[in-house]
């Protein structure tokens, strides 16, 4: 009885010693969790206003928000044809710009025929030189560009290590993806400027998000575009020109157009490319930087919540036991 009531006696005065500590541990605990709680109401309200609000509440003619024409650098994949799609069911005229003419023309006639808008295809490898340049500079005189929309070549997401890809075809993704996106919005900035209207949509991946395994050109590439729309954000935004940076997750294949990274099927994290595009469109103006569709916010957000070092490590693990 006396062991036992020394032990009680012991555990009271550590108690009475300790208990400012235990409160000061109980109130950090609170704060702690009100903020997460904070956090997370947040983005709930982020998701309803960026994603479900500008569905659900009219709004302005696009062509009257930005202007007339719309420039797509990249519509051979399928995200930017659905976009270019889009665009032209609300009445703008499309200027595709291609290396190879032949690979959107037929997309250009469906759409000229489907909407009755106008369409120009430009034959330009604008990575070569100044030169090259000049047929897209001719396309774009005396016109009302509201739009340019840029997208990453979706090849950048076949599974590839980096020393296994030839030199020039790497040289040749940097400049598709980088250095001409670039310089495509170099072009169109200056008239977009002096109208103080337009919007510059830059679709990438939300491989930028996290470093991938086998997929290292494309996490850079896409990097790139998403802080070059947020750097081109902070210095065109005030005045009348939005940079948006498009970040999705996996969009199903086009079922219309093969494509070189592996087949995905359609489901409801997995869109297909006219879903998503009807998604993405309607948040023009509203956020400028979004994954475009919100069950991929819901995975952009689940997946900020993984500390780095842990998805390094579980990525490790993946290449092992593969």
């Amino acid at each position: 009885m006396a062991a036992v009531d020394s032990f009680q006696f012991l555990y009271r005065e550590i108690s009475r010693s300790c208990s400012s500590y235990f409160e000061t541990l109980a109130l950090v605990g609170a704060l702690y969790t009100a903020s997460r709680a904070v956090i997370l109401l947040s983005d709930c309200c982020t998701l309803v206003r960026v994603h479900f609000l500008p569905r659900m509440i009219p709004s302005k003619k696009l062509t009257q928000r930005y202007g007339d024409w719309a420039v797509v650098y990249g519509a051979t994949e399928p995200v930017a044809k659905a976009y270019a799609e889009e665009l032209a069911r609300h009445g703008i005229s499309i200027i595709f710009v291609a290396q190879d003419p032949s690979s959107v023309r037929d997309t250009a006639a469906s759409l000229s025929q489907s909407y009755e808008v106008e369409t120009l295809v430009v034959s330009a490898d604008v990575s070569l030189d100044q030169v090259a340049c000049k047929p897209l500079k001719d396309a774009l005189r005396g016109k009302d560009i509201g739009f340019l929309v840029n997208c990453v070549d979706e090849s950048l997401a076949s599974p590839q290590s980096l020393i296994e890809v030839p030199e020039q075809h790497l040289l040749d993704l940097v400049n598709r993806n980088v250095a001409v996106t670039t310089l495509m919005t170099r072009l169109v900035l200056p008239g977009m400027v002096e109208r103080s209207r337009g919007a510059v949509v830059n679709i990438s991946s939300g491989a930028c998000c996290r470093p991938l395994p086998g997929r290292v050109t494309l996490t850079a590439s896409t990097g790139y575009l998403d802080h070059l729309s947020r750097a081109l954000h902070l210095e065109y935004s005030g005045k009348g020109i939005f940079i948006q940076s498009l970040i999705p997750f996996q969009i199903a294949s086009s079922e219309q157009q093969p494509s070189s990274s592996p087949s995905r099927k359609e489901g409801w994290f997995v869109p297909k490319p006219e879903v998503y595009a009807r998604h993405a469109i309607s948040t023009l103006g509203v956020s400028n930087k979004t994954t475009g569709y919100w069950p991929h916010t819901l995975q952009y957000g689940l997946m900020r919540c993984i500390p780095e070092w842990i998805w390094v490590l579980g990525s490790r693990v993946l290449i092992s036991s593969s």
